[in-house]
């Protein structure tokens, strides 16, 4: 076969450094989801939504073919650190957590994780990120460590 085709459906899960409450302002936090857009865009990438909280971020993305998850991701943490760092001198101290959660998801599954994401704000009312993130690896069949998985 001469072309090469893929569809690859990926939600990315991670939170700020020690789960910070850095993102309170909702305006803010969709600039941000904006700017990762565009990087996704960057990287041959296709979001699809974008959502989260205070502490933490899903990305939920038609992934590309040309470059590695880790290279991706890297490159939406830097860039949002960067840009959230120009916000004022309140957000010098601003770190992601240096781990993330990666999960590949089934186009049959696309519709319910475009709702779970959707509803990030009314769903994290009663669960915390942590019990969240335990929750996805067990679906996923990811053994975490909680000496590491937390920073």
């Amino acid at each position: 076969m001469s072309q090469t085709l893929s569809n690859l459906l990926i939600h990315f899960v991670y939170s700020t450094k020690n789960r910070g409450r850095w993102l309170k302002d909702a305006g803010q936090r969709k600039e941000m989801y904006k700017l990762k857009g565009k990087i996704l865009q960057d990287f041959d990438c296709h979001p699809i939504l974008i959502n989260g909280v205070e502490d933490h971020v899903h990305v939920f993305c038609d992934f590309t073919r040309n470059y590695t998850i880790k290279k991706v991701i890297g490159e939406l943490k830097t860039g949002t650190s960067k840009w959230i760092k120009t916000m004022g001198s309140q957000y010098s101290d601003f770190h992601w957590q240096s781990g993330y959660g990666a999960f590949s998801v089934s186009q049959s599954k696309r519709p319910d994780l475009f709702h779970y994401i959707e509803n990030q704000e009314e769903h994290h009312r009663i669960k915390t990120y942590q019990d969240e993130f335990r929750r996805l690896c067990e679906l996923h069949g990811v053994a975490i460590d909680e000496r590491y998985v937390w920073d």
